[in-house]
């Protein structure tokens, strides 16, 4: 008469473990990208800021009667110093204006590079990004926020966070 085997042999135990150790060396990261999501976040944080601080200036551009100008400037802060350029009431995509509104760190933590002109998106991201390679050639990496300014009397900015890469 033959015994009933009544578990796993060590053999079999060992064989399950070093599958499922592969399965989580090389599944798990694809899954946990807690880093990406993090990048992703903060660009959404910043759009949010971005059209709260649009919201604001359009109420001073308004306030002030230049919510109708293509090219101009209003004072958002207690001082002259605090003045940003509008376009139709919203804000220029000019670093320094960007810079203003949003209270950003452009020397440690973010770059702002400018859109050519008015028509062209300004481009903001985390300098420690994918999207930053450290050489200031912007790679094609998605990770970034896109911003047009106003470009005719009643239309609003364009926000686009482009985060496939993050």
């Amino acid at each position: 008469m033959m015994q009933k085997q009544q578990g796993f042999t060590l053999i079999e135990l060992v064989v399950v473990i070093i599958i499922l150790g592969i399965l989580a060396v090389t599944a798990a990261p694809k899954f946990i990208n807690l880093q990406g999501d993090a990048y992703r976040s903060t660009l959404d944080g910043l759009k949010a800021s971005l059209q709260g601080a649009n919201t604001l200036v359009y109420s001073k551009s308004a306030i002030a009667g230049k919510e109708k100008a293509a090219d101009d400037t209003v004072q958002v802060g207690a001082t002259a110093a605090d003045t940003v350029a509008i376009a139709f009431g919203y804000l220029q995509n000019d670093a320094a204006s960007l810079e203003e509104a949003l209270e950003l760190d452009t020397t440690n933590d973010w770059t702002i590079a400018e859109g050519a002109d008015l028509t062209a998106p300004t481009i903001l991201y985390q300098t420690t990004s994918p999207y930053d390679d450290g050489t200031g050639a912007n790679p094609a990496a998605d990770c970034h926020l896109e911003y047009t300014p106003s470009q005719a009397l009643g239309a609003l900015p364009t926000y686009e966070v482009k985060g496939d890469d993050c």
